[in-house]
């Protein structure tokens, strides 16, 4: 059975940085993307980072140049690098491993920006 689980959310003051980590158990083949999503309170969920099997990575506008995906395929490991974090970054991440033929979701984790 595969498990997805997040760690690396908290809580930081506007401008500081947080390392998201998402780390996949049990047998996973033909991974084809690995990418964070995000949702806030009210909001739909949304795509925040994605990188692909041929390590074509897209992000959200908002946060182009402040975020950094990345991912380790040997340990089945993505990894959001978060800079310059906005109060508006505020949600549950959740990390989502799409195979062919299916796609997996991590728990989520929280994330809080705010002073």
């Amino acid at each position: 059975q595969v498990q997805l689980v997040e760690s690396g959310g908290g809580l930081v003051q506007p401008g500081g940085s947080l390392r998201l980590s998402c780390a996949a158990s049990g047998s996973i083949f033909n991974i084809y993307a690995m990418g964070w999503y995000r949702q806030a309170p009210g909001k739909q969920r949304e795509l925040v980072a994605q990188i692909t099997s041929g390590d074509s990575t897209n992000y959200a506008d908002s946060v182009k140049g402040r975020f950094t995906i990345s991912r380790d395929n040997a340990k089945n490991t993505v990894y959001l690098q978060m800079n310059s974090l906005k109060p508006e970054d505020t949600a549950v991440y959740y990390c989502k491993i799409s195979t062919v033929g299916t796609y997996y979701w991590g728990q989520g984790t929280q994330v809080t920006v705010s002073s």
